[in-house]
């Protein structure tokens, strides 16, 4: 596995070995030891999964308490997928990084607690899976306004036309006016 470092050095894409033969293939996702050296030393305490249309939007989200680190890749599909820093002191705050990530690159996205994740589907459908270091409290559950003016996202959006949100998108807050980390 190679941990490369993106232009906030604390979010990293993942990229596997893959080991292909006229049978398929073989990689590993997960691997302690691998994943401690490559800078992410984390106990995950939670699989999720998702499945999703084009056009849907899911973020930018977050726990304000027992804040989760996450560990995201997709397995059928593509996602554009958002990292946005929302630690107060960083020298990032404010900054997001985004990767496209897809069954087909194989690639995963480590982001550390102290960051809303959001992802954009491109393909037909898109199914994500992440581990995460907490687990799920929705009375701790923030959303940040996925197209907030002072964040800058150039969302791919299909045919420029709007997302599908979730009434829990559609009222998130701008990054001005949102709960924030430290």
């Amino acid at each position: 596995m190679e941990f490369l470092p993106t232009k906030i050095p604390d979010v990293i894409l993942i990229k596997p070995k893959v080991y292909e033969d006229p049978r398929g293939y073989f990689m590993e996702t997960y691997r302690v030891d691998r994943f401690s050296t490559g800078g992410i030393p984390q106990n995950f305490v939670q699989e999720n999964q998702s499945r999703s249309q084009r056009g849907v939007l899911r973020g930018l989200h977050y726990q304000i308490r027992q804040a989760q680190g996450k560990l995201v890749r997709v397995i059928a599909g593509e996602i554009f997928d958002i990292a946005l820093d929302i630690r107060r002191n960083s020298p990032t705050f404010g900054e997001w990084v985004g990767i496209i990530l897809s069954a087909e690159n194989r690639q995963q996205l480590w982001l550390p607690a102290g960051f809303a994740h959001g992802f954009y589907v491109m393909s037909a459908y898109a199914e994500v899976v992440y581990k995460v270091t907490d687990y799920y409290a929705p009375e701790w559950e923030r959303s940040i306004q996925w197209n907030d003016p002072k964040l800058g996202i150039n969302w791919p959006l299909y045919n420029n036309e709007a997302p599908i949100l979730s009434s829990k998108d559609v009222n998130g807050k701008p990054l001005a006016e949102a709960e924030l980390f430290d």
